[in-house]
């Protein structure tokens, strides 16, 4: 047997994220429903870690709170003390929905990108991110990874004249947009804040209301490797990863094998990011993976829609179920949405208000953690980056009381092993019952008991190495 910990949050309890003593989840059930399965000689993808996303509504609501407050939060998500110990964080290039309003870095035409300007993005944005990273540098001793998306190029490169209601880039503004694109990045370089990695398009099969633009697979990997590759090889920035795609799991097999079939898009594209909006679709993950296992592949945004939900459990079980099941497909990293929101679910500069894992009354200046939030923490506080996921499988039955209102599995999990040797278990219970389980490396128990995990809850087991 080996020593290991156990980490609950629970709906029914004052318990979230905290270290609860083995002897009260201890089963007097000899025989568990739920045997969880581990195979720490089944090694899968490398996790680089999780995060979540920088916006300029998110950077305005911390801009409201005082100086204390407002470095809490930020250390709520970034810290490794009493913190999410996040690591990647998306942001996005000229405005998106959650901006106050649409804005680019060049408003007015000019080919030669001098009046090209950074004054919108210092004014909340810049802070927000250089203060993120800060936090991860003294705190975990890492540099922050920073995923940057644009929503659409300015309205004058487009035949549509506008940065919302879809487009397209005008074709003889390709190598210009490559050169916005790679000049946004030298600008964030002068503010000490390097780039990780970049998409082409953010949703690029979406006509929104708000700031979007259309791309076919073909495009993007045109763009990708014929512009925007070459470019940041040509100035030294070769190690900046390029992600197509960037949109939901439905089309991802479809779109990413379409524009790998670029013949140098080996060479210049990294993977392919994707969303939860179009539901789980998991098996398209997996099919990506399985296919091109030397490309990464990114969970890059998802959250609760249509509004806030201050208080709601539903939400933070809604991203258990999808990072397990994520992960369990082959995705590397996982990228909530926007960090913070107000509580009416923005600003958002075309009212479509969300959910977010905090919420700020920017009045009262009251910050409310939500489900989610600790949800996620299970995770991005117990995976470190680089462990590599492990087999895992759960031997259970059926239950009726499944959130759904349909037979689903009693609970769900996945395993990493860390870097330095140590295992993590994470098990989510969506039932309304209490769940006996062991946990296996294959036939040997490798804890003690049968444990319980309660109804509506989630648990991190760590095990030593």
């Amino acid at each position: 047997m080996k020593n290991y910990s156990i980490h609950e949050t629970c709906k029914d309890s004052s318990a979230r994220l905290q270290n609860i003593s083995i002897e009260n989840r201890i089963s007097s059930q000899k025989q568990p429903m739920c045997t969880i399965v581990i195979d720490e000689n089944q090694e899968h993808q490398t996790i680089e870690g999780f995060g979540g996303a920088l916006t300029e509504s998110s950077a305005y609501v911390l801009s409201t709170l005082p100086v204390k407050k407002r470095e809490e939060v930020i250390n709520s998500y970034f810290g490794s003390v009493d913190g999410n110990k996040y690591t990647i964080a998306r942001s996005h290039i000229n405005s998106c929905d959650f901006s106050l309003d649409n804005w680019s870095c060049l408003e007015k035409k000019d080919e030669t990108l001098e009046s090209f300007s950074m004054e919108r993005p210092a004014q909340y944005l810049i802070p927000l991110i250089k203060d993120c990273c800060s936090v991860v540098e003294k705190t975990q001793s890492k540099k922050m990874m920073l995923m940057i998306s644009p929503w659409s190029p300015p309205a004058w490169m487009k035949d549509n004249g506008s940065m919302n209601h879809g487009g397209k880039l005008l074709p003889q503004y390709k190598k210009l947009w490559a050169s916005f694109i790679l000049r946004y990045i030298q600008e964030l370089e002068q503010e000490d804040i390097s780039v990780w990695a970049v998409s082409i398009q953010n949703e690029p099969a979406a006509v929104q209301v708000w700031d979007s633009c259309i791309w076919s697979a073909d495009d993007e990997a045109e763009f990708a490797c014929s512009c925007l590759g070459p470019l940041l090889e040509k100035n030294g920035k070769d190690s900046i990863k390029i992600f197509v795609w960037d949109h939901n799991r439905d089309l991802l097999l479809e779109r990413f094998s379409q524009s790998m079939k670029h013949k140098d898009a080996q060479k210049y594209i990294a993977g392919a990011a994707y969303h939860w909006y179009s539901g789980d679709q998991y098996n398209n993950v997996n099919e990506v993976y399985k296919k091109h296992p030397d490309k990464m592949l990114i969970f890059s945004e998802g959250c609760i829609e249509g509004g806030p939900r201050n208080g709601a459990w539903f939400s933070g079980e809604r991203y258990a179920h999808n990072i397990i099941n994520d992960l369990n497909s082959g995705c590397s990293a996982w990228i909530d949405w926007n960090i913070v929101l107000n509580t009416q679910g923005g600003p958002n500069h075309v009212g479509n208000y969300c959910d977010a894992p905090i919420l700020v009354d920017e009045k009262t200046h009251e910050v409310f953690y939500q489900s989610s939030y600790y949800y996620l923490g299970h995770f991005s506080r117990f995976i470190e980056p680089k462990a590599k996921r492990i087999g895992c499988s759960v031997l259970t039955g059926m239950v009726p009381s499944a959130p759904d209102g349909r037979a689903g599995n009693l609970i769900e999990s996945c395993a990493v092993k860390n870097p330095d040797g140590s295992v993590t278990v994470v098990v989510c219970n969506r039932t309304e019952e209490d769940i006996p389980y062991t946990i296996k490396n294959n036939e040997e128990s490798i804890i003690h008991s049968t444990l319980i995990i309660p109804p509506r809850s989630i648990q991190t087991v760590v095990i030593e190495k």
